[in-house]
């Protein structure tokens, strides 16, 4: 006689094809179960665990996160935030000899810095991946959204999807003149600004057009930012540069 809680085969086999179906529902959405097991102070979901972020990139190697020189060794870096020369006045990253971005920025990345190759140009990288916790001592002395990230929402450059660069000459190695330097917060800045020269004016246009025609979006309050479209597909991490390296080996 069957047991007090034994099951049909016709009603087992149905069984095991939910539990199947279970299982490969939660390798298609990564994200929803990869997460740390709490929210930060603003209710976001931020990565820190190494672990954590290789299962977000299960099936989606479009997130894996890239080291941007060796991708593509003809990069100019000059990182900024690993320096004083930036709006805080002092370090913010350790001293780095590159930087990462998603596979997917790196790629489109990519095919911008051969079409300026193909022109005597090419791109100067100041910044690239930045963690969560960077963003949250760069709102403090600023506070305006349009010119620093709010911890609310986090950065693109927070998702590895955001990068701040400009043109330089490839026969002189100067950066072509662009109106203002970089971390300026006015005006001038602005991707409308019309009161420049010319050149400037063309030389934005230039740098504005190409990043474009590979999938970059620009922020209207700097002419140096771009990211990629749909950025809030992407995940917020605080991982560490020495993280990064050690995935890149």
């Amino acid at each position: 006689m069957p047991g007090k809680y034994s099951f049909s085969p016709k009603i087992m086999n149905r069984l095991y094809i939910f539990i199947f179906s279970c299982l490969v529902l939660s390798l298609s959405f990564p994200t929803a179960n990869a997460q740390d097991s709490t929210k930060n102070k603003y209710g976001l979901w931020v990565i820190s665990s190494k672990k954590v972020f290789i299962k977000t990139t299960i099936g989606q190697p479009a997130k894996n996160m890239v080291d941007l020189k060796k991708a593509i060794p003809s990069l100019l870096l000059d990182l900024k935030y690993s320096s004083s020369d930036n709006f805080m006045g002092k370090p913010l990253y350790p001293a780095l000899k590159t930087t990462y971005l998603r596979s997917k920025a790196v790629q489109a990345l990519k095919s911008v810095q051969q079409e300026l190759n193909d022109k005597n140009l090419g791109l100067q990288i100041w910044d690239a991946y930045r963690p969560y916790a960077v963003t949250e001592k760069m709102w403090e002395p600023v506070k305006d959204d349009r010119y620093a990230a709010d911890p609310k929402t986090g950065s693109g450059h927070n998702r590895g999807v955001a990068v701040d660069l400009t043109i330089i000459d490839l026969s002189t190695g100067m950066p072509l003149d662009m109106g203002t330097g970089f971390d300026n917060f006015s005006d001038t800045a602005h991707q409308d600004f019309k009161n420049l020269p010319a050149k400037v004016l063309s030389n934005r246009l230039l740098l504005r057009t190409v990043m474009e025609k590979y999938g970059f979006v620009a922020l209207e309050t700097e002419w140096w930012h771009y990211f990629l479209a749909n950025p809030k597909t992407y995940e917020l991490l605080n991982l560490s540069f020495k993280d990064l390296a050690k995935l890149n080996k």
